[in-house]
């Protein structure tokens, strides 16, 4: 049996309801680093740049998570928490801004949001927010999904840091661009000697795969 076959044969099970985030802004750019970043991570995400169909998507889309930028042309982000308040008074709701103030920080929390985050900020700032509401829905991932998110993630950020590609990992390590893709992913569980073939390659220690885990 191949490394890859077998790799497979030990994926994690998915998550039958997986995270699922809607990001609202109205600058595109935005909203595909979010989507980009927040898939990555192992959610499902959608993204609206038109204040006017967050209401009625919010009310079909069973989210957990909304992203709201305050500040859009032709709407009122704190009328708009509002709207989505009679639709959903349970989804979790995020602020982010360009255009931080006490008044619309003091209206928002009014309004139950968890949070309220002055752009730009960090993807661990935003990673610590989330992780938080995930801890208060009780929709934490299994401990072993969270050591193969952080196993992948630690490795697409070296691998990026070093400038390489996944085909030129896959020369260095032996190992098939779908695997690498894969275990970046959380997709697959890594053998241990895949980790290691990664972290010779990487010139690194094994263990520090394991980021922060």
């Amino acid at each position: 049996m191949t490394e890859e076959r077998r790799s497979r044969s030990r994926r994690a099970p998915r998550r039958p309801s997986p995270v699922r985030v809607l990001v609202v802004d109205d600058d595109r750019e935005i909203c595909d680093f979010m989507e980009t970043f927040l898939q990555n991570d192992g959610y499902q995400v959608e993204t609206l740049s038109d204040p006017e169909r967050v209401p009625d998507a919010v009310r079909d889309g069973r989210y957990h998570v909304v992203v709201l930028d305050l500040m859009m042309p032709g709407a009122d982000g704190i009328a708009l928490l509002e709207r989505i308040r009679k639709v959903d008074d349970d989804v979790a709701v995020v602020i982010f801004t360009g255009y931080p103030s006490l008044e619309t920080a003091l209206a928002a929390f009014k309004l139950e949001a968890v949070d309220y985050l002055r752009k730009p900020f960090s993807p661990d700032e935003f990673r610590a927010v989330l992780a938080r509401i995930m801890r208060k829905k009780g929709l934490l991932r299994s401990p072993e999904e969270a050591l193969h998110r952080a196993i992948g993630q630690t490795i697409r950020n070296m691998r990026k840091q070093r400038a390489l590609t996944l085909k030129q990992m896959a020369t260095r390590t032996g190992l098939s661009v779908s695997l690498l893709s894969q275990i970046e992913r959380a997709e697959s569980s890594a053998s241990i000697g895949s980790l290691y073939k990664v972290a010779t390659s990487l010139d690194v220690r094994m263990r520090d795969l394991f980021g922060d885990f």
